[in-house]
């Protein structure tokens, strides 16, 4: 998981955005104007910046190079525009911009460009405590109780399947309704594998063989929330 500043004065294509990152399990964060996103970077440091260019008070270009000039762009900035030219793009490239989006953004193109600069982000984001984790490989108080533990909590451990089996799946009985039973089958599949695919819509499309429009519409209508689908700590 990430988190994504979404940097545009149009209020519609920060929605969008918003949802379809969210979507993807990052965290996503908002400015509407240069000012804002100045403030938001002073605080902090994202993954990634979405950039449009053309803007009422400060243009994201200009942003870019203040940026620059003050040793703040450490993190992958894509930027973003319906309306510039292509020596503009070029010039966002110089200073220091990973990517460049064209209006309106198609979703693959979003998604690709995004996993692309998340990937060579340069530095992570927010001073966040520094904590020594206990190595994997050093067994635990409970390492016995594990042992005794079912079948299915082995497979948990060692292949990344979720901790948590969807409460769908505990309610089955074949003694349902035909409908009522398949509808149960299918909000567990779903939230399996949106728990072991970490809330990622593309993952979990790619896993089901759906397409993600077909995905959302199945989802809904199941009624799984997609909030409430991220992986759960797992007990120590």
């Amino acid at each position: 998981m990430a988190t994504i500043l979404v940097v545009d004065d149009e209020m519609g294509i920060r929605e969008l955005l918003s949802e379809i990152l969210s979507d993807e399990g990052h965290v996503v964060e908002l400015a509407e104007n240069a000012q804002q996103a100045r403030e938001y970077r002073a605080a902090g440091t994202p993954d990634l910046v979405l950039l449009d260019i053309w803007m009422p008070d400060t243009d994201g270009v200009s942003l870019l190079k203040e940026w620059s000039a003050q040793g703040q762009l450490t993190m992958p900035v894509i930027m973003m525009s319906g309306h510039a030219t292509i020596d503009t793009a070029v010039e966002a490239t110089k200073i220091g911009a990973l990517n460049f989006l064209e209006k309106p953004i198609a979703l693959q193109k979003l998604l690709s460009a995004v996993e692309q600069g998340l990937a060579r982000g340069i530095e992570r984001p927010r001073s966040a405590p520094t904590t020594t984790a206990a190595p994997a490989s050093v067994p635990s108080a409970d390492s016995a109780s594990t042992a005794a533990a079912p079948e299915a909590a082995t497979e948990t451990a060692t292949n990344g399947s979720p901790a948590r089996v969807p409460e769908a799946e505990m309610q089955f009985s074949f003694d349902m309704p035909l409908r009522e039973a398949r509808d149960l089958f299918e909000r567990a599949y779903f939230e399996y594998h949106l728990l072991r695919e970490h809330g990622s819509m593309t993952r979990v499309a790619e896993k089901t063989g759906l397409e993600r429009t077909h995905l959302y519409r199945k989802l809904k209508q199941l009624g799984v929330e997609l909030g409430r689908n991220k992986p759960e700590p797992a007990e120590q």
